[in-house]
């Protein structure tokens, strides 16, 4: 559990800052500066893209665009043309799709189902050792910003409840159902930041959350009650629940983010940089209490290659995004973001063999619509 100055090595120095200030991650921050403000806007709309479950690998809403420390900023260190930026989106639309049905996968196997906190841990270290690379020289894409262990660990413990969770989501529910109930993500941190910190969304803006909600209300009833179709029975109450919960303690990081990232002026790959290794040290010790690890060689060979794939898929996000943000912004990583869920809900829809008449096909739709509109 090495923090960012440790990892530094002799022979690549990296430059390294240290903070010590404390910090109140529910409620208002009298001490947060101002000009991350200007960016809420644009944060909140990318909030939208929070709909896969490679773990914490959650770049897409953070402020990539902040200064890399050294007075340069990743746009301009990476400028990239049409063509290129254009293949980063579509791997990373790829990935996040793959991603989600690979996951399923493993997760539909008995053996991994009893495993979430070590798959986790897997996925947390893999976040770690992503990062650490694309902070070395030869990559240089962001600085390495270091922060007492005792100020992170209120977000590392959410961060690791929030994969723990979208696992579980994902374990005890269709693909679709998954899917969609993220679309919640949105009104859910609109209401943490209108309750905590007054931020209030325009009204036009707030309009568009009750179809959303109302389409995912739609589908929580109906789903659990779907026969005759193996993938929809999956969902049940009890994936209901998870679900909403996941949705909750996702959002709740969420706004957690966007307040150490004003408060200690760190990057998204610099926030996750320092929490990353922390909450992955923290899953290593609830293993033996939690899980019940299959024997390897009980697991057959194509499912353990499914479980490297997960990983090597959330790395790819991880750097894809990068570039996408910094190449093209916030806003069309949103719109990339909108791509994905409906790829990946109109998948899931095609996978299950689910006639188009299905009674949460309505919610399907609205809610859908509601994103894209």
């Amino acid at each position: 559990m090495a923090q960012a100055s440790s990892m530094s090595s002799p022979l690549s120095p990296v430059k390294t800052r240290h903070f010590d200030r404390e910090l109140n991650p529910i409620g208002e921050d009298s001490n947060m500066p101002e000009k991350g403000e200007s960016r809420g806007d644009a944060s909140m709309a990318a909030l939208m893209d929070m709909d896969t479950a490679e773990g914490p690998q959650e770049l897409d809403y953070m402020d990539l665009e902040k200064q890399n420390g050294d007075g340069s900023r990743p746009r301009d260190k990476f400028k990239n043309t049409r063509a290129r930026l254009t293949m980063w989106m579509i791997l990373n639309t790829t990935a996040t799709v793959a991603i989600v049905f690979t996951n399923k996968a493993i997760f539909d196997d008995p053996s991994f189902r009893q495993s979430q906190v070590a798959f986790a841990t897997f996925h947390t270290f893999v976040t770690a050792l992503t990062l650490y690379v694309l902070s070395r020289p030869f990559f240089a894409m962001f600085v390495p910003h270091s922060v007492r262990i005792r100020l992170m660990l209120p977000l590392a413990i959410a961060m690791c409840l929030n994969i723990i969770f979208q696992n579980l989501s994902l374990t005890y529910s269709s693909i679709t159902f998954y899917q969609i109930a993220r679309i919640l993500f949105t009104p859910m941190v609109a209401l943490i930041n209108f309750l905590f910190y007054k931020k209030s969304l325009p009204r036009d803006a707030a309009y568009t959350l009750l179809p959303m909600c109302l389409g995912v209300f739609i589908i929580s009833y109906y789903e659990p009650k779907s026969t005759g179709h193996p993938e929809a029975e999956q969902t049940n109450l009890l994936s209901v629940f998870l679900a909403l919960t996941s949705v909750f303690i996702g959002s709740i990081y969420t706004v957690w983010i966007a307040s150490y990232q004003r408060k200690y002026d760190l990057n998204g790959f610099q926030l996750l940089f320092n929490q990353a290794p922390i909450g992955g040290a923290m899953l290593v010790v609830m293993i033996p209490w939690t899980d019940k690890l299959p024997a390897v060689h009980t697991v057959p060979w194509p499912k353990w290659t499914m479980v490297l794939l997960s990983g090597g898929l959330a790395a790819l996000i991880n750097l894809s995004q990068f570039f996408i943000i910094a190449g093209a912004g916030a806003v069309s990583s949103t719109v990339v973001g909108h791509v994905k869920t409906c790829a990946i809900v109109a998948l899931g829809w095609i996978v299950s063999r689910r006639p188009v008449t299905d009674r949460s096909a309505f919610g399907v739709i609205l809610a859908i619509s509601s994103i894209v509109v």
